[in-house]
């Protein structure tokens, strides 16, 4: 291979008949050729918030537009020991309704000079199949909204493979995590709820193994019991649109009446409790029947639904969790966090509210 110097003594031409003549792709070294400057100038210059100066960049920039350069991240990362990976494991159940917040992680940090690899749950029992795929991935740190145990913790330090959990968390271990209050979420909603009058409640769970379902179970019913109401009669869901559907005829075949209101595990849920209660069964939603959700997704402000829901600042929480571990991986991380946000109250058109 030609070595080329860090003279500006070789044309566009020179170097890619160069190139052509070895058949190989453009390096650093070529676009240091051109630019007239150093092999490290050209890496700084593609180095997120490396100190390099404006004349210099602009050269490089232009070298590298000029030759088609592309950096190589494979070999970056074995000079940085870093693979500028993250990854991020979702069960499927919810990678739905977090969309925005995928699109967020990967925007904060492409910011960053990162990447992610999303792991896709189809139950959060896998976790173990999961992770093993994830240490052959050598990625720098992760993003976990899925359930972990004391053991897993351990593994990600022993791998010294920073971790943030989102919207989850491990009894007894401290990790750092970005969460959303639900069972507070969940108490605010029935204490609206039970001030309009309503007593007999319905709930179309989430999955048993699902820490964000149960904690919402958990909210609802202590708060039922503080107002000296009946527990809610539970049937299963799946946190999607079509367990929305049969949990609503589960409850009017097991209720032996209509409920007066169905709180849904999250708004696939409820637009899908929603869509069966008006049209398979006529129930006036919310005249005879309130339904709510959960989260405050995109589709639960449709004019056709204008859903009553708890919103999650699930884009707040995503920018949280990323700049956390981002500190975490570059080592300025400081003492483990545990940030807490509290959901929002959606006034929609589904139930009959209380004041707040």
């Amino acid at each position: 291979m030609t070595t080329l110097t860090a003279t500006p003594s070789h044309t566009i031409a020179d170097i890619k008949a160069i190139i052509l003549r070895e058949a190989r792709r453009v390096t650093s070294y070529d676009v240091a050729s051109l630019a007239g400057v150093s092999q490290s100038a050209v890496s700084r210059c593609f180095k997120p918030g490396a100190s390099v100066s404006k004349a210099t960049y602009a050269r490089v920039m232009q070298a590298a537009q000029d030759l088609d350069y592309t950096p190589n991240a494979a070999a970056r990362s074995l000079i940085t020991r870093r693979s500028n990976l993250v990854a991020v494991i979702v069960p499927s159940a919810i990678s739905q309704h977090y969309s925005d917040v995928l699109a967020e992680l990967s925007r904060q940090f492409s910011l960053r000079g990162m990447h992610i690899i999303l792991f896709n749950l189809q139950s959060e029992s896998e976790i173990d199949l999961t992770l093993a795929e994830v240490w052959l991935h050598q990625v720098d740190g992760a993003v976990v909204a899925a359930r972990l145990t004391a053991e897993q913790v351990a593994e990600f330090e022993r791998r010294r493979v920073p971790i943030v959990l989102f919207n989850r968390s491990v009894a007894g271990c401290d990790v750092n995590s970005v969460v959303c209050d639900q069972e507070e979420a969940a108490r605010a909603m029935v204490t609206r709820l039970a001030a309009a009058g309503h007593k007999r409640f319905a709930m179309i769970d989430g999955p048993a193994q699902s820490p964000i379902a149960q904690q919402r179970k958990r909210g609802m019913a202590g708060r039922l019991a503080e107002l000296g109401l009946a527990a809610p009669m539970a049937v299963a869901g799946g946190l999607d649109y079509n367990g929305g559907a049969r949990g609503l005829r589960e409850i009017l075949d097991r209720f032996g009446g209509i409920p007066d209101v169905v709180v849904c595990g999250n708004d696939l849920t409820a637009i899908g409790c929603l869509d069966t209660a008006r049209h398979d069964f006529r129930i006036d939603v919310p005249g005879h029947m309130s339904v709510t959700g959960f989260d405050g997704i995109a589709a639960s402000g449709w004019i056709s639904y204008n859903l009553t829901t708890m919103s999650q600042p699930l884009l707040s929480m995503a920018q949280t969790a990323a700049e956390m571990l981002f500190g975490l991986v570059a080592g300025t991380g400081g003492a483990r966090q545990q940030r807490s946000y509290s959901a929002t109250f959606v006034d929609g058109a589904t139930a009959r509210l209380g004041p707040a």
